[in-house]
């Protein structure tokens, strides 16, 4: 892929990330401008769930783009014509997007696009949209937080954060019951 100046599939219009590529990709493709590796998925893959997400036919759409109109004028077209998605409902698409190719269907598809695009060694690179921004020379989104997702999750309980235990509170969790073979090496003495 090289960069055929279309922004980044993380960037968002109305509150949705890859529309706003998706238009750009049309808008270049009318004005003969979109390079010959883009052509062959135009309308297909990522495109294709964006408008089935919205409700949208894609033909449409690109009569919608190749009018003039701007960014959220389309967008605000498309929820008139197919469906508006509710804020659960962008967040979940939003979700979805930024991890498509994270240990899901397209995991395959992404690790062939990686060594196509030589950047097998970009262990940075663990999603669809992180390849597509490396491989056009931005850096990748960062789709993960810091550390282990894990870790992160383990912190929330019951709709409510919590802050990890102190070194005293992890000892006392981590301490041998008294009476007990924890690893084989503990045996019951008794007082």
């Amino acid at each position: 892929m090289k960069n055929a100046n279309l922004r980044s599939p993380s960037d968002k219009v109305g509150g949705l990330v890859y529309f706003g590529r998706m238009v750009d990709q049309i808008r270049a493709h009318a004005n003969g401008e979109l390079p010959r590796e883009y052509q062959a998925n135009i309308g297909k893959g990522l495109d294709e769930h964006c408008v089935n997400f919205l409700g949208v036919n894609y033909d449409l759409l690109v009569q919608y783009v190749n009018e003039g109109a701007s960014d959220e004028a389309i967008l605000e077209s498309c929820f008139g014509m197919g469906h508006r998605p509710s804020e659960a409902e962008v967040y979940i698409w939003n979700e979805f997007m930024l991890k498509r190719g994270w240990h899901d269907d397209a995991s395959r598809t992404l690790k062939q696009l990686k060594r196509e695009e030589g950047l097998v060694a970009r262990s940075e690179v663990e999603t669809i949209f992180q390849l597509i921004d490396a491989a056009e020379g931005r850096p990748p989104h960062p789709n993960h937080y810091d550390g282990s997702c894990l870790d992160e999750i383990s912190l929330v309980v019951g709709g409510r954060r919590h802050s990890p235990p102190s070194s005293n509170e992890t000892r006392e969790l981590f301490a041998p019951t008294p009476g007990y073979v924890t690893n084989g090496l503990q045996r019951f003495i008794p007082n």
